[in-house]
């Protein structure tokens, strides 16, 4: 007699929490037709299953082979008590350090957007003092010693009436990378500030909001026609010689067709080192979301990537190590005019078992070696291949010989935080982006927004 059998591969267990109630439940990751879901039942709310990714191959690498040793923070902020989601600060239960920490300084911003993590918009009137900034500041530096990636963040930072005394602050401790988090607008309608902005680099990003060059897609997303801010604020950055990264919040049958265009915007800017694609994370503010037609996953937007962008294959787009489930990463180099793909050449093993962890792949102090490497003829594929690997950064500084510095790199990224659908507390205690607190806790990002973030 023959048995019965699911119609789908049993291949893992986790906890994550009910997308109604919030309430820790048990969750089952399952195969079925090359994808994964995740199934998870409330006692109050029932079955529900979410789409985790649509590459039930590209899902298995990640877990099975893009893992590494977790690297710890400098300390731990908040004890064990009731558990994951629920102890953060960091715990000792925490798996990773902070490769970027996020220091929201305002929760005031002059657009509404329909979509906004934060919540922020003109009517939240609230700025951190410089005090409680800096004293911020020196919680990020107690947690790592020398941070990675502090990125200044709100609502709007560039609203704050103290924001360069700000970058100041920043600058007076021993962070290796600061970024600001803008939507572009007062750098679009004030080109002083784009020079002022100048003074604090090398070691300065603007991470420049950049969903779309669509203004119909940008009204639905940030309830504003900014196509054209979006050039103004690039043409005064590009000036200025601020190194630029675009970021675009992606909501499935709205702008993840344009992905491939924005790639290729991207690359006609000298300023700008790379893009980064965020699909939406349902939290906060997320008008007219339905989550049945406009989620991504990881997996899809790769393959639109590779698909789309005329430039970068599917083996191009990698998960990056520290949390393979929810980041993934492509590089190239620009360099005599053209842009040529590296992620292709990389030697997985060495990326995991020899770069620090952290998304600054380029502070290994190895590189420079590398790179000299690299770009000698004395080398056949294979060494190359190996040198490449060690190319993978998230930051445009990079330690070069005289014809090659970070200008020559270009980086795609793709982050996706979890919310209460698709948050596996497994992936969670990977999470190597957190927010800084005035009470000296750093939490993970979904974790804040989620259970954190106060209305």
């Amino acid at each position: 007699m023959s048995r019965k059998t699911r119609p789908y591969l049993f291949y893992d267990t986790t906890a994550s929490v009910c997308s109604t109630c919030l309430a820790r439940v048990e969750a089952k990751i399952l195969i079925k037709g090359g994808r994964v879901f995740m199934e998870k039942w409330c006692p109050e709310h029932g079955f529900e299953r979410t789409l985790m990714a649509d590459d039930a191959d590209y899902y298995r690498q990640c877990r099975e082979q893009w893992i590494k040793p977790p690297e710890l923070p400098r300390r731990f902020a908040t004890p064990m008590a009731r558990g994951c989601p629920w102890d953060c600060g960091l715990c000792p239960d925490h798996m990773q350090h902070s490769c970027v920490t996020v220091l929201e300084v305002t929760g005031h911003c002059n657009l509404r957007c329909p979509v906004c993590y934060a919540g922020s918009g003109p009517d939240n009137p609230s700025y951190r003092s410089l005090d409680e900034i800096g004293r911020m500041l020196d919680t990020i530096v107690e947690n790592e010693g020398e941070p990675d990636v502090v990125q200044i963040s709100g609502g709007e930072p560039t609203l704050h009436p103290r924001f360069f005394d700000i970058l100041k602050e920043a600058r007076r401790r021993p962070i290796r990378h600061l970024m600001v988090n803008t939507n572009g607008i007062v750098l679009a309608r004030d080109p002083d500030f784009a020079r002022r902005l100048a003074e604090f680099g090398p070691g300065l990003e603007v991470y420049l909001q950049f969903d779309s060059l669509d203004d119909a897609v940008l009204r639905q997303l940030r309830g504003a026609d900014l196509a054209r801010i979006h050039e103004q604020a690039l043409e005064h950055l590009n000036a200025a010689g601020i190194s630029t990264s675009l970021v675009a919040t992606l909501r499935k049958g709205l702008n993840d067709g344009e992905i491939g265009a924005l790639v290729r915007h991207a690359l006609n800017w000298s300023c700008v080192r790379g893009i980064t694609f965020q699909p939406i994370e349902d939290a906060g503010r997320n008008e007219g979301f339905d989550a049945a037609r406009h989620r991504l996953t990881v997996s899809e937007i790769r393959r639109a990537i590779a698909e789309q962008s005329g430039l970068f294959a599917l083996e191009d787009v990698v998960p990056v190590p520290c949390n393979p489930d929810t980041l993934a990463m492509a590089y190239a180099l620009k360099l005599d005019g053209q842009t040529l793909p590296l992620t292709r050449y990389l030697d997985r093993e060495l990326l995991v078992g020899g770069a620090s962890n952290t998304i600054v792949f380029e502070r290994d102090p190895r590189i420079k070696d590398t790179l000299v490497q690299l770009f000698s003829t004395a080398h056949g594929p294979e060494q190359r291949a190996r040198c490449l690997s060690e190319l993978l950064c998230c930051l445009p500084r990079v330690e070069a010989p005289a014809a090659l510095d970070y200008r020559n790199v270009f980086r795609v990224l793709v982050v996706q935080f979890m919310d209460a659908a698709n948050l596996d507390l497994r992936a969670l205690k990977k999470s190597c982006v957190h927010i800084v607190q005035p009470n000296g806790q750093m939490v993970p990002f979904e974790a804040f927004n989620l259970f954190y973030r106060k209305a």
